[in-house]
């Protein structure tokens, strides 16, 4: 008996850490988001072990809608500061601009490990957007400006220019 717990137990550890490497995406939002990594392949952005690092990617009614209180989206983190949930809130379905501007936002926080670039400046990373018509009206600039101005692609630049300089001492 003893033998038999010892082989189940064994065998269902491999379970245990497989079902730890999915993530709940919603559907509505799978899309966006391989449209997101579409663009992190055009930028050579790897994304494939933070994408396992989320528990979710969400569209939810949980987050605050009231006059002077409105998050369109956000990133949840665990205990030590990770982010594990990119949540969308479900009134962004009203548009589908507004929509794909909060969704590329928040995966930004993730993917890119971006901060907020401005308070209410017209950008995808902005705090607020008193347009978010703005932002739509200039996507292709926008999102070459959110990518190529982003922690992730800056750091790998600086890392590939470093090695060819290093190359070229030889």
């Amino acid at each position: 008996m003893k033998t038999y717990i010892f082989w189940l137990f064994l065998l269902s550890c491999p379970l245990v850490s497989f079902s730890q490497q999915t993530v709940d995406i919603d559907g509505r939002l799978q899309p966006l988001l391989t449209e997101f990594f579409a663009e992190c392949d055009k930028y050579g952005i790897e994304y494939h072990e933070k994408l396992f690092q989320l528990k979710n990617i969400d569209i939810t009614n949980s987050l605050p809608l009231e006059e002077g209180n409105v998050v369109m989206g956000m990133v949840t983190r665990d205990a030590n500061g990770e982010i594990e949930n990119i949540l969308i809130n479900w009134v962004t379905l009203i548009d589908p601009e507004i929509l794909k501007i909060v969704a590329f936002h928040e995966f930004a926080h993730h993917f890119l490990d971006y901060k907020h670039t401005c308070q209410d400046c017209n950008e995808i990373m902005a705090v607020n957007n008193a347009s978010y018509f703005n932002v739509a009206k200039d996507w292709e600039n926008q999102v070459e400006y959110l990518f190529t101005t982003s922690p992730v692609y800056l750091a790998k630049d600086a890392k590939v220019s470093v090695a060819d300089v290093t190359a070229s001492d030889k």
